[in-house]
């Protein structure tokens, strides 16, 4: 067992896989860590995978021994995050304290809550009513109040509703993506002629291990860069010009998705969310690009990569079945 690869990622989800990328590419050395010692794909070289329980703090000062930067990607199921989002944030704040780590956590927007169509930036106050942008208040606040107290450095970036490879369970993830290469009825919420933010998941990586390598980045959270954004209908068209055929969309109002969230929890929790998608969601990325730059994927060219990623996933679950 390696106990001296300088970068561990905490999580083995979309996020955590894309940041991997970014480091390989880099020419850097990889620790994922995951609870169930599995990960849907071949791990490139240079990577390791070791098992954790991220809610033990034994176990993440074990699995993060002789890192330099942690990133923090690892969470609760989606309908869980009120109960066990604090608790794993204290877990892997103890961790990683006082051992000289850096960590980076990637998260969203939630803690927020509405916006009443105003650009959104890192200094508007959390406002969020939810359960789940509570959880996220609490778990900023917490990651911050480790920083001040000088057990860990930490930074926070932020991203909207992200795409890209990898990435299935979200607004324009299998939803869209899946439901459109299959020629089938893609199933969207709220008003598709609002502006939306989205962010390319590989620019989320992108930026996460840019804020990693920056002192000036610690202490603070960042919205990461996005592309210029567009109503979600826009972006619908976008898809139909990359696979060459149009696309059939219903849109599902709070009680369809209320009777959905009957047999699908996770399905249910997205009812308190959809404020986000009545109202004008813009995300404001100037302080980042400011101090950074800007390095964004055009939506163009992510989509295209989705498609293709997608395209393959299907070949591959098709020759799996043969």
């Amino acid at each position: 067992m390696s106990t001296q690869v300088k970068n561990v990622i905490l999580g083995t989800g979309q996020l955590g896989l894309a940041i991997m990328d970014e480091l390989v590419a880099a020419g850097q050395s990889v620790k994922m860590v995951n609870r169930s010692g599995n990960v849907a794909e071949l791990l490139p070289d240079g990577v390791s995978l070791e098992t954790a329980d991220c809610y033990d703090a034994q176990a993440v000062a074990k699995v993060t021994a002789g890192a330099e930067t942690v990133y923090f990607c690892v969470q609760p199921a989606y309908h869980q995050w009120p109960e066990k989002f604090p608790p794993l944030a204290a877990s892997i704040i103890q961790g990683v304290s006082d051992r000289g780590i850096k960590l980076v956590f990637g998260s969203n927007l939630y803690m927020y809550g509405p916006t009443n169509g105003e650009p959104i930036h890192e200094e508007r106050p959390y406002a969020a009513q939810t359960r789940k942008g509570l959880a996220r208040a609490t778990v900023a606040n917490m990651l911050m109040a480790a920083h001040e107290g000088g057990q860990v450095q930490v930074t926070i970036g932020r991203a909207s509703d992200f795409y890209g490879p990898r990435v299935t369970d979200s607004f324009v993830g299998d939803l869209l993506f899946e439901a459109a290469l299959a020629g089938k009825t893609a199933n969207l919420t709220g008003n598709l002629d609002l502006p939306h933010t989205l962010t390319y998941i590989r620019d989320f990586a992108r930026a996460l291990v840019t804020l990693s390598q920056h002192e000036e980045a610690y202490g603070r959270w960042w919205h990461v860069p996005n592309a210029p954004t567009i109503t979600p209908r826009q972006f619908i068209a976008l898809v139909e010009a990359e696979i060459g055929q149009s696309i059939k969309v219903r849109t599902a109002g709070k009680l369809m998705m209320r009777l959905v969230g009957l047999f699908n929890p996770a399905a249910g929790e997205v009812v308190e969310m959809m404020y986000e998608f009545e109202e004008p969601f813009v995300v404001d990325h100037s302080r980042y690009t400011a101090v950074f730059g800007g390095h964004v994927t055009p939506h163009e060219e992510a989509i295209r990569e989705t498609v293709a990623w997608y395209r393959h996933k299907n070949r591959e679950q098709a020759s799996a079945h043969v």
